[in-house]
């Protein structure tokens, strides 16, 4: 019963989400009639290939609302998906927003969206706040998955928006997503980190260890492969403590068997294993 519930739970905040992105689109299209020409988006990525894998999603939620991507920050749209691992990505956010605000000036309508492992920092929040108060949506890395109602909100609204989750042990499947590459893909097995390492922020950025039923990695990987996909990367913070967290534990050596059943699939990396 408690699994069933969960399930549903699942599925009706992806069925939410999805019923955002379509809010979202009748505003967009309003306003491409309204200018006369596409509405565009920027988005980049700082850090891990977990950050470029979350950016996928965001990308695969920007393409169905309607806008299209381009390279050139002279956009509608400006995406940062920050990292917070090393000093120097932080410092290259902050001098990137400077130049952003010169572009705001320009373009008034213009919007600034931050998200991701940087923005779970108290301190980084409060100086957006006091310092870059131009900067419209800022979000972390729990609840990614709200993303779709947080764009809506943030079409709407002349202030600042700040949704920041200290934790979560959500994990909404079968949302929009855009592959950078036609013949491999990241896939997410797990989020979190339980390894409190004395010189790593992760476990405090993104949170406690938290994995994905087999069921859904199986299924995310058929459908990868049905779409030309021969090489998947599984990814989490500590892969090979997947299963951990489950009703119904599974190892990473079950799931690894799991996949190489899938028919098509030439090749499994993973990354990134503990050393323990």
């Amino acid at each position: 019963m408690i699994k069933d519930t969960e399930t549903k739970e699942i599925q009706n905040e992806t069925e939410r989400q999805r019923s955002f992105i379509e809010l979202a689109r009748a505003l967009t299209q309003q306003k491409m009639q309204t200018i006369g020409r596409p509405v565009t988006y920027c988005l980049t990525t700082f850090g891990c290939q977990m950050n470029e894998k979350q950016s996928e999603a965001v990308a695969g939620i920007m393409d169905e609302i309607g806008y299209v991507r381009q390279d050139s920050e002279e956009a509608d749209v400006v995406i940062y998906n920050t990292c917070t691992v090393r000093e120097n990505a932080n410092l290259k956010v902050y001098g990137r927003l400077g130049h952003l605000h010169s572009l705001k000036d320009q373009n008034p309508d213009m919007k600034i969206i931050l998200f991701g492992c940087m923005m779970q920092e108290p301190q980084v929040v409060e100086k957006i706040k006091k310092t870059y108060s131009f900067v419209n949506l800022v979000f972390g890395t729990h609840n990614i998955f709200k993303f779709a109602e947080l764009f809506y909100d943030m079409l709407l609204s002349d202030m600042q928006i700040v949704d920041i989750w200290e934790g979560t042990d959500q994990i909404v499947e079968d949302l929009p997503t855009e592959r950078n590459y036609t013949f491999k893909s990241g896939v997410n097995i797990m989020f979190g980190c339980n390894n409190f390492c004395s010189y790593c922020i992760v476990p405090y950025v993104r949170g406690r260890e938290r994995s994905r039923k087999p069921e859904a990695i199986v299924k995310e990987v058929e459908r990868l492969v049905a779409d030309g996909v021969s090489e998947v990367m599984l990814l989490g913070q500590n892969v090979n403590s997947y299963g951990k967290t489950l009703e119904n534990p599974v190892t990473f050596a079950q799931l690894l068997t799991m996949l190489e059943e899938v028919e098509g699939l030439k090749r499994i990396r993973f990354m990134t294993s503990h050393p323990k």
